[in-house]
């Protein structure tokens, strides 16, 4: 058998030489493909997905730990907000200080114009506020 193969670009010429008489449109195509596919027996490669790296326990610990004894007070009230309010960092960005509400602990998230949602920082003490909450004061 001849391993050789006509180059793509060949070949795609001689199909369509061969199928411009039905004018076939983009759905067409894809069937026929697909049909094609069954009938030469191309199995489809799937695409792998490789799984996320989750910390150890020990390594969330020592993170916890850095963050909340860190002298960089921007850093620290940052990644504070980050983790109390489930924030994505271009939401956290995109935060005014009329979209904070210190007294009920909410900050009012928009999503690029479109919705809204409301992320919570979280406290034992409900009388806190928002900073007071995320800075741990």
């Amino acid at each position: 058998m001849n391993n050789i193969r006509t180059p793509a670009k060949k070949k795609a010429r001689e199909l369509a030489k061969y199928l411009r008489g039905e004018r076939p449109d983009y759905y067409y195509l894809k069937a026929l493909f697909k049909e094609l596919r069954t009938e030469l027996e191309v199995q489809v490669p799937g695409s792998s997905r490789k799984l996320p790296y989750v910390p150890t326990e020990d390594e969330l610990k020592r993170y916890y730990n850095a963050v909340w004894s860190s002298s960089n007070f921007q850093d620290m009230l940052i990644i504070k907000t980050l983790l109390y309010t489930g924030a994505r960092v271009s939401e956290l960005a995109n935060i005014r200080i009329d979209e904070i509400d210190f007294q009920s602990c909410r900050i009012r998230i928009t999503l690029r114009g479109r919705a809204r949602r409301t992320g919570w920082c979280r406290s034992r003490n409900p009388s806190r506020s928002c900073l007071q909450c995320t800075t741990g004061a």
